[in-house]
């Protein structure tokens, strides 16, 4: 007997009591009278993918002899990356912790906006758990002013807390530490309350199933022979922050052109990304208006920074290409425009190495004070409006994550007009798919060409038998584009399945098309086999045979 666990969610800068940092999962594991298992025996592997770790497995035994596998994961890309994953282990777990810490609200927001719901779709009507994790910053202190007050609201309430719990028909707790009396008895009462009802209904489907195959007396059905497993194809890694940086060197697609107060060119950059992270930057592109960001220090940061230049007796501008030639932008401050190709690197990073940036600017500007002033010049651009600027300490910064993540990033553009160069007409079909996975493949942008594999198969996978019959889908012309078009892995799948739903497809005129090579690995591949048609006569024999037998007692 086991019991499977699935815990979700990073609870965050939890510790101990004695200061040893430690996660929910592991320290409840290593506490509790019940589990045993000594700490170096606990931790089974670790599965990750680019030096981030997606799950860490766990086992142990509870209440003596019922194993305990438990699967911590604190990532939820995992969701994004590897669906197959994910929802397996939902689809298998007894018990389901979600965890997050009370002081990180917008990964809280993230989660329930972009994950409950997938959550909830793939939950088997088995328990969950709601753990909210740590103390919330002033929340015993009733100082009202902006610093207190900025603090509270970064918080998570309770209330949101328990709404979450109702959506999921979950129960809620708040561990405000990890110590013996919120693990082991307040969090580890509730787990283990509902460890104790999955062993009991464990234990009941087990006597039904013993009791009925108990009632099976003299002939033993025919063990009927299994279809091949369809391929798995594998979601890609993104390269999303390499891209990025790629598109600043290679210089691709520019549509801005910084200048010095001379008149020299000195860089080139995009307006969407620099807009992605700076309210300076979209009131400078027109993006937004001062009525918008109503934040003086920002409006005077963009007049004191950069102007805008549309005279057409501009050096250079007879070269500039006649449909949309770039925006060119004179940078004021010549100790801020000496330092500009730095500053472009950092935001195309991401603006959040702080300290390579410092060092970066060390090197071409040599007076600690003109550091500091340029330092001071960025953040007065990264600035968020109606806020104080809180970047102090670039080293305290080194490790967050980067400004992609806050409230202005490149989400803000989706679906909008402003910025746009490229519009997509859009129909989420099959046939639509294989179009764009061809442009795809001609332009080698082999992500999006995986993707559309993905869509294809997934869209492929969610049809009926009976509107796979029904529907005038050539599958044939799908796989023979698939293979002109270098798709190995959808050809092959594809193959399977046609072999899959051989009685399908092998109706239809379009499977004649099949070279001789396609035709022999789908008639091995075939499901249903002559094998399995074979044993299914004998089953069918057998079902019958009962039957007689039942009547004759």
């Amino acid at each position: 007997m086991s019991i499977h666990i699935v815990a979700l969610g990073n609870e965050g800068d939890a510790f101990h009591q004695d200061n040893r940092p430690s996660g929910l999962i592991r320290t409840y594991l290593g506490r509790s009278p019940l589990v045993s298992g000594d700490e170096s025996s606990l931790l089974l592997n670790a599965t990750s993918t680019v030096a981030r770790p997606v799950f860490t497995e766990y086992q142990a035994s509870a209440f003596g002899n019922v194993k305990l596998v438990v699967h911590d994961c604190p990532v939820w890309d995992i969701f994004d990356s590897d669906w197959y994953t994910s929802r397996n282990l939902i689809g298998s777990a007894d018990i389901i912790v979600i965890k997050y810490n009370v002081n990180d609200k917008f990964s809280f927001h993230e989660v329930k906006d972009n994950y409950i719901p997938v959550i909830k779709r793939a939950l088997n009507s088995v328990p969950v758990i709601i753990a909210a994790v740590g103390t919330r910053q002033n929340e015993e202190l009733p100082c009202t002013c902006p610093l207190c007050t900025s603090d509270r609201g970064s918080c998570v309430s309770t209330t949101e807390g328990i709404q979450l719990a109702k959506e999921l028909g979950a129960t809620y707790l708040e561990l405000h530490s990890l110590d013996d009396f919120y693990i082991g008895k307040y969090f580890g009462g509730v787990l283990e309350y509902f460890m104790i009802q999955a062993l009991n209904q464990k234990t009941s489907e087990k006597m039904k199933k013993r009791k009925m195959s108990n009632s099976f007396h003299g002939i033993r059905p025919p063990q009927l022979e299994q279809p091949e497993k369809m391929p798995v194809l594998k979601a890609e890694a993104s390269h999303y922050n390499s891209d990025l940086n790629n598109l600043l060197f290679c210089c691709q697609c520019v549509d801005v052109v910084f200048y010095n107060p001379d008149l020299k060119e000195v860089a080139e950059a995009h307006k969407i990304v620099l807009c992605a992270v700076s309210h300076v930057f979209m009131l400078l592109f027109n993006v937004k208006s001062p009525a918008d960001i109503q934040d003086s220090s920002i409006i005077r940061t963009t007049q004191d920074l950069f102007a805008i230049n549309r005279d057409t007796a501009f050096p250079g501008a007879s070269q500039d290409s006649p449909g949309n030639p770039p925006l060119r932008v004179i940078v004021k401050d010549a100790l801020f425009c000496s330092c500009l190709s730095d500053i472009l690197r950092f935001i195309y990073s991401g603006a959040f190495q702080w300290e390579e940036l410092e060092e970066d600017i060390r090197k071409k500007v040599k007076d600690s004070g003109d550091v500091s002033s340029v330092i001071e010049k960025v953040k007065c651009i990264l600035k968020t409006p109606g806020k104080i600027n809180c970047l102090r300490n670039c080293k305290t910064y080194q490790a967050r994550k980067p400004l992609w993540f806050y409230n202005t990033s490149l989400k803000f553009f989706l679906n909008k007009p402003m910025l746009a160069d490229v519009v997509f007409e859009i129909q989420a079909g099959i046939f639509q798919a294989m179009c764009l996975l061809i442009c795809a493949e001609m332009y080698q942008v082999s992500r999006l060409q995986h993707i559309c594999e993905l869509f294809i198969i997934t869209q492929l996978q969610s049809m009926p038998s009976r509107e796979l019959a029904s529907m005038n889908l050539d599958i044939v012309d799908l796989l023979k584009k698939a293979k002109f078009h270098h798709s190995d892995c959808l050809s092959t799948w594809l193959l399977h399945f046609i072999a899959t739903n051989y009685l399908i497809f092998s109706q239809k005129p379009e499977f004649q098309d099949l070279s001789v090579e396609e035709r022999s690995f789908v008639e091995k591949h075939r499901w249903p086999s002559n094998m399995y048609l074979k044993q299914l006569a004998e089953y069918r024999k057998y079902i019958h045979s009962r039957k007689c037998r039942c009547l004759v007692m």
